[in-house]
């Protein structure tokens, strides 16, 4: 999970959007409420839909026209496993973390591939340990 959560406000532009994607080199940004709560997600591939099919200047439009208004969360007490089988279920690649009514951090499916061969390991030592104590 990364805890460096970028996020725009929910009057914001697409504009406002792709600056906060190139200046934090990611491929999402949260949109939220007033509150701080996530109102929408705003991916790279959601403004280059938004370009070609409207034509207009990113800084035209709202970016609550474009995001993901129903945004899947999960808890920081998943396991990965269980956040993988969500992003598959709900065929997403980004998922933000929330406790409680907080906003703590973002899961993307780069960040369970690169932690493969440890979540591998892992099972590995389970599977073992499972072994030695029998059934």
């Amino acid at each position: 999970m990364s805890t460096e959560v970028v996020t725009v406000p929910l009057d914001a532009t697409v504009a406002d959007a792709v600056d906060r994607l190139l200046d934090n080199g990611v491929g999402s940004v949260i949109v939220v409420d007033p509150e701080g709560n996530p109102a929408g997600m705003v991916t790279e591939s959601d403004v280059l839909q938004v370009a070609r099919e409207t034509g207009q200047p990113l800084g035209d439009i709202d970016v609550a026209a474009v995001g993901h208004g129903a945004v899947v969360t999960t808890t920081p007490s998943k396991s990965v496993a269980t956040v993988a089988r969500l992003m598959a279920d709900e065929g997403v690649k980004k998922i933000p973390v929330l406790d409680g009514i907080d906003l703590v951090g973002m899961v993307t499916l780069s960040d369970i591939v690169w932690h493969l061969s440890t979540l591998r390991q892992e099972l590995a030592d389970a599977e073992a340990l499972r072994e030695e104590w029998g059934p």
